[in-house]
């Protein structure tokens, strides 16, 4: 059977559709300030890609480029200011430990990108809900969610079975465990019940449910893995390396295999369509999809 390729188009036109109906009836329209504090290329393309697509839904953006050293005033300032509705930092702006500072620095009610301490404790414990009376969920980072409405979209999910079990039976490799995509994006898929093979430089870590612990979130194994082992067992794997010099080995994927790039260059080989049932070669739409839907959803528990 030949290859499907799934553009991100295809998936978000019709969260695009919702969101511009929604948004056409709000008597004024929620405001994005998004900072870019670093020099990276790829974070200025997809700001200028934002910006394109949040004015076609309605929405207003505004992009302020600062110094880093300017960024945790700029933050505080966002945060009192009652004109915005969503704040967004370009990562990475040091690299280092205190990205998540700012990440924590980012007020809740504005934080689009949901990696405050607040949403993250939601996400790594499996709890969608911000109150108790379940009206309001918590927000979750844009491209791990882009990933699984992917997902979601071409079938890998599993609707029949119960809910928090959709991935049940199924195994994953995600290749990269960066504090804002990787690492959040394997807890989501474990917390669904997959078993997770999560990649990095350093090493290869387990995430899965442990189904017999009173609780119903995952649980991480440190393994003494190498890709060649893991990658072979996937029915499913997911790359985000932004380093044009990386390349999945096509010969290492299952025949069958559903195949997400989500980083800013193409990490499959050419050939992957060779051994690929499903190929979806960028996430890009869909995840500027999930940034207007974070956004609309803190406009809506602002109002």
């Amino acid at each position: 059977m030949p290859c499907k390729v799934v553009l991100a188009a295809e998936v978000a036109s019709n969260f695009t559709a919702e969101i511009r109906s929604e948004v056409s009836q709000k008597p004024e329209r929620p405001r994005l300030v998004g900072f870019l504090a670093n020099d990276d290329p790829y974070a200025e393309k997809y700001a200028q890609s934002s910006s394109k697509h949040l004015a076609e839904a309605g929405l207003e953006f505004e992009l302020r480029q600062i110094p880093r050293e300017e960024l945790e005033a700029a933050i505080k300032d966002a945060n009192q200011d009652s004109n915005v509705s969503g704040i967004l930092v370009y990562y990475p702006v040091y690299g280092d430990k205190r990205d998540q500072d700012l990440q924590d620095m980012v007020d809740p009610t504005k934080d689009v990108e949901g990696l405050n301490v607040v949403y993250n404790g939601k996400l790594y414990g499996n709890d969608r809900f911000l109150d108790e009376d379940k009206t309001r969920k918590a927000i979750l980072p844009c491209t791990p969610l882009a990933v699984v409405k992917v997902l979601d979209h071409i079938g890998v999910y599993d609707h029949s079975l119960p809910y928090g079990d959709h991935l049940r039976g199924k195994t994953i490799a995600v290749v990269n465990r960066s504090e804002v995509v990787g690492r959040p994006l394997a807890a989501l898929l474990a917390n669904d019940g997959a078993k997770v093979y999560s990649i990095d430089i350093n090493d290869i870590q387990i995430f899965e449910r442990d189904q017999a612990a009173s609780i119903n979130s995952h649980v991480i194994s440190k393994t003494d893995f190498k890709t060649e082992d893991v990658i072979p067992l996937c029915d499913v794997v997911i790359t985000g390396v932004p380093a044009a010099g990386y390349k999945m080995p096509t010969k290492l994927l299952k025949p069958g295999v559903v195949a997400v790039n989500f980083a800013s260059v193409r990490n499959f080989e050419p050939e992957v369509k060779e051994v690929a049932s499903i190929y979806v070669p960028s996430v890009g739409k869909v995840t500027v999809s999930m940034l207007q839907r974070n956004l609309l959803r803190l406009f809506n528990y602002q109002h």
